[in-house]
């Protein structure tokens, strides 16, 4: 197949265009050119341009349009607003016979009982603009003309550069595993029980590549995850077993606190906490089995963190740590250890 990427080097996108590569197909990515993620794939060509600017990515497709050439597939890895899309239509509507969207399972409605997410839950996020976002970025297309289109919703995704957790993880993966390391609380949230999907970003990048050039997924919305949902505790647990710990050592050091601390402590996180993570995530993946057979995620969780932190340790420089989220975490762990003395008779 003839695929262009738009990205191509981030988390899920690096990984769709290796097995792209791998497969033999003629791949294309516009990038800026200057993630430290991933090197392209040998053999790939790269546009560097800016992807959310219409006018340089018209420019830089620009020949491509006039010598009448087509992709069989686009994938969208780096729109986040319905103006984004609403570009792309246009830009793309003659270059391609497949445009896929990279949205979120995030837009999901919560609910106050356990139920399984489905494609047909309903879609809304009262506290997540990110999540508001992408869903208004799907609704584009819905009421788009003359561009097929597949919808594509990950849930919390993980890989090589990117170690899963609750909050203030995400610009410094390494942070959780040096809290770990040196002996320093780790902050469950609410009481760790709340159960919570996690898939490897090769599994999403493989279900990706499956539907491309499927007819039977045009029009179609699709979420692709695990079927392995942990606890929150369980999955804290994973990742200090890979990065060394015993059993013993993870449950003296673990301190469990609500999540209304964790945002009162770290405002900027409300959307991602009261919107999305407090809330249980389990998905029904038929759908994308259905569409494509063979297809499932193959990657445990204490394999694929295992490996994350492995990617971490192989160059110091990678090890990076966020000095304020460590302060907010002391600050809480000793808050709610000193509460829990308190309470005691």
């Amino acid at each position: 197949m003839r695929i262009l990427i738009v990205g191509g080097t981030g988390l899920i996108s690096s990984e769709l265009a290796a097995l792209a590569s791998e497969r033999g197909d003629s791949l294309t990515l516009v990038n800026r050119g200057n993630s430290p993620v991933a090197p392209p794939p040998e053999g790939a060509e790269v546009i560097h341009a800016d992807a959310t600017d219409a006018a340089a990515m018209r420019a830089a497709l620009r020949g491509r349009q006039l010598r009448g050439e087509r992709f069989d597939a686009v994938v969208q890895c780096v729109a986040f607003t319905p103006e984004h899309v609403a570009e792309d239509a246009e830009t793309f509507a003659r270059l391609t016979d497949q445009y896929v969207l990279v949205a979120t399972g995030a837009s999901y409605r919560t609910a106050e009982r356990f139920q399984l997410l489905t494609e047909q839950t309903g879609q809304e996020n009262l506290y997540w603009e990110y999540a508001r976002l992408k869903q208004a970025a799907e609704q584009v297309l819905r009421d788009s003309t003359g561009l097929p289109w597949t919808i594509v919703r990950p849930a919390h995704t993980y890989g090589p550069s990117k170690i899963p957790a609750y909050t203030g993880n995400s610009r410094h993966p390494w942070t959780i595993v040096d809290r770990m390391r040196r002996g320093a609380d780790i902050v469950i949230p609410g009481d760790g029980t709340s159960l919570w999907t996690v898939t490897h970003a090769r599994d999403v990048a493989a279900g990706i590549l499956g539907l491309l050039g499927n007819a039977d997924a045009i029009g179609a919305a699709v979420h692709i995850t695990s079927d392995e949902a942990l606890t929150w505790t369980g999955l804290y647990r994973e990742i200090a077993r890979a990065a060394g710990l015993s059993d013993e050592q993870f449950e003296a050091q673990t301190v469990c606190v609500p999540s209304d601390a964790l945002v009162a402590a770290s405002p900027s996180q409300a959307g991602s906490i009261y919107g999305d993570k407090m809330h249980s995530a389990v998905y029904d993946t038929s759908r994308i089995a259905a569409l494509v057979p063979g297809w499932s995620a193959r990657i445990p969780f204490d394999e694929g963190v295992a490996e994350a932190i492995s990617w971490f340790e192989a160059r110091p420089d990678r090890q990076t740590v966020d000095e304020n989220a460590n302060a907010m975490f002391d600050r809480l762990g000793a808050i709610y250890r000193r509460a829990l003395a308190d309470a005691r008779v």
